[in-house]
C-alpha cells in the first residue's frame, strides 16, 4: 500500500477547522474530567461505542493494554461495540482482521462506515453502476449494487463513485478523478470520512481529505457515511435500545469525528489523548481552539496500558 502522509498534527487539525461548516453541529460540556482510564469512569456506563484506530490499535498492531482493559470492562458487564471509520473490507473480513490483532468481538458488535453505506448507497442513486476507488484485492459484493473497480488505468463509464480506501489512490487515479467529477458531476459516496488515520508510518491521508478537496474545488457535496455523520450513530445506537443516551459512552482519539459525531448523537464522549492523532501534542489549545470538549480526557494509568 502506498499512503500518503500528512506532516502534522497542527495541519490535520486546521484543515478539520476549514470543512467544520459541512460536519454536524453539537453541544458541549463547558470543561472535560480528568481520568486516568475507562475502568475509573466504567460506573456510570452501560454500553462503550469504541473507536478503532488510536483506541484499540494504530495500523496494524494492537495497542498495549487495550486488550486487557476490554475484558476488564467485559467483567463488569459493560457492552462494547466497535464504531469505525474503516470501508476497506466487507463486515466478515472487518471482524477477523480484529480477531487477528486479538480482540475478540462478535460480528453484530462491529459497525465500520462501510456498513453503513451499504445499507444506503442504493438510497443515493437506486440504478447507478458505481466506480469503487478500493484497496487491491477488495471485493464488492456486499453493496448489493453494481460496483466496479474504477482507476486512472481503467476508467469505466460509470454514474457515481464510491470512495473506500485512499491506499492505491495515487496522483494518476486522483487526477482522473477529479477531472470526470469537473466535467460530468455526479454523485461522489465516502465511505470513509476521516482526515487521517494514525498508522506505523503516520498520518495517512484517507478518503475524507480527498472528498474535502473536491468539495471546494468542484460545485459537488459528497455524501459521507460515518463518524461524525449520524448515520452511523443511529446504526450503533439501534443495538443499544432500553439503555439511556447518558449510560453510552464514545470513546476517540479525535475531536472532530468521534467527540464532535458522539456530542451531536446525545451520548458522552472521552476522548484518549496519548495514543492515535493527538499523542505528543498539548490538547488543551486544540480544545481551546475548536471549542471541541469532550466529556472526559483519558490518559494512561501506566506505560503499558494507554487505552485503561
Amino acid at each position: 500500500m502506498a499512503y500518503q502522509f500528512v506532516r502534522s498534527v497542527e495541519d490535520v487539525f486546521l484543515r478539520y477547522e476549514e470543512i467544520r461548516a459541512r460536519l454536524p453541529r453539537a453541544d458541549f460540556p463547558r470543561e472535560s474530567r480528568k481520568c486516568t482510564g475507562l475502568v475509573e469512569i466504567a460506573d456510570e456506563f452501560d454500553a462503550l461505542l469504541l473507536d478503532s484506530f488510536g483506541v484499540l490499535n494504530v495500523g496494524e498492531k494492537p495497542l498495549p493494554g487495550a486488550r486487557d482493559c476490554l475484558e476488564v470492562l467485559r467483567a463488569m458487564g459493560k457492552r462494547l461495540i466497535v464504531l469505525t471509520n474503516a470501508a476497506s473490507h466487507p463486515h466478515r473480513a472487518t471482524v477477523e482482521r480484529y480477531r487477528r490483532l486479538g480482540f475478540d468481538f462478535a460480528p453484530e458488535d462491529v459497525i465500520s462506515s462501510r456498513d453503513v453505506c451499504v445499507r444506503r448507497l442504493k438510497a443515493v442513486a437506486p440504478a447507478a453502476r458505481w466506480g469503487a476507488i478500493a484497496a487491491h484485492g477488495d471485493g464488492f459484493e456486499d453493496f448489493k449494487a453494481d460496483v466496479v473497480r474504477w482507476d486512472a488505468a481503467c476508467r469505466t463509464d460509470v454514474d457515481g463513485f464510491l470512495l473506500l480506501s485512499s491506499a492505491n489512490l495515487d496522483s494518476e487515479s486522483l487526477a482522473a478523478l477529479e477531472a470526470e467529477l469537473q466535467v460530468h458531476p455526479r454523485p461522489l459516496v465516502v465511505a470513509n470520512p476521516d482526515l487521517v488515520a494514525p498508522r506505523e508510518g503516520g498520518l495517512s491521508m484517507e478518503p475524507g481529505y480527498y472528498a474535502h478537496r473536491f468539495a471546494d474545488r468542484l460545485d459537488l457535496t459528497p455524501d459521507f457515511f460515518g463518524k461524525p455523520y449520524p448515520d452511523a450513530f443511529s446504526d450503533a445506537l439501534s443495538k443499544l435500545d432500553g439503555i439511556a443516551r447518558d449510560r453510552i459512552l464514545m470513546v476517540g482519539d479525535t475531536l472532530h469525528t468521534d467527540i464532535l459525531g458522539g456530542s451531536a448523537a446525545g451520548i458522552r464522549t472521552v476522548l484518549v489523548k496519548d495514543d492515535g492523532l493527538f499523542a505528543g501534542t498539548c490538547i488543551r489549545a486544540y480544545l481551546n481552539a475548536s471549542g471541541i470538549v469532550p466529556d472526559f480526557e483519558c490518559g494512561k494509568i501506566q506505560e503499558e496500558s494507554p487505552v485503561c
